[in-house]
């Protein structure tokens, strides 16, 4: 997993409540057990037409936030279903950072263990957030991490809470597999110690 320490990118705003799983990727795509592949089918719904072509009208496909790295949404962002394919999906389309008043709990953690970082900031906050960046999109958003801050320019300067594993986990990219691995040695002794008092195993 990638580590995350500090972000600087365009934000783009989805001004929406409740998306749900299933608008971030639909029941249809969700044969695939890879993390990559996702992206072009995330909000699939939303970004195109019956024709499979794109809307102009939704914000990922307007030009100036194409290339959006985080993504400013409405309370209860990622609820419905419990599918994992969900982050994969925003992870996929260059999305590392989600900046809401609230998340559905399977998500939230979902996004840490994909390595992307959903900050809750008070919904004041967010609001003034997504209208900067309605008004102003070529101005860059910076989320750091380390410092617990997201920034816009002079303009904005907020705090916001994380719980210390998950800022370890994220910081250094450690995924759940990575977090074994850091045992790697007590394993090897466990494993070398078992076979030795019960080669028979």
């Amino acid at each position: 997993m990638e580590p995350f320490s500090k972000l600087v990118g365009t934000a783009a705003p989805l001004d929406m409540i409740n998306i749900d799983t299933d608008i971030i990727i639909p029941k249809q795509f969700l044969k695939t057990v890879k993390r990559t592949g996702l992206g072009v089918s995330a909000f699939y719904n939303l970004r195109y037409d019956e024709n499979g072509k794109e809307n102009p009208d939704f914000v990922l496909n307007k030009p100036e936030y194409r290339s959006a790295q985080i993504l400013i949404t409405g309370e209860n962002f990622g609820c419905g279903s419990s599918r994992e394919h969900a982050p994969w999906a925003i992870l996929d389309m260059g999305i590392r950072c989600i900046i809401s008043s609230s998340y559905a709990d399977i998500f939230y953690n979902n996004s840490f263990k994909n390595g992307i970082l959903p900050i809750v900031l008070p919904q004041e906050q967010v609001d003034q957030l997504m209208q900067e960046a309605k008004d102003h999109p070529e101005v860059m958003l910076e989320v750091d991490l380390e410092k617990q801050t997201v920034k816009r320019g002079n303009k904005f300067s907020f705090s916001f809470e994380i719980d210390p594993f998950r800022k370890r986990c994220l910081l250094n990219g450690l995924d759940d597999i990575g977090l074994t691995l850091e045992k790697d040695a007590k394993i090897g002794t466990f494993e070398q110690k078992r076979a030795d008092d019960k080669p028979w195993l």
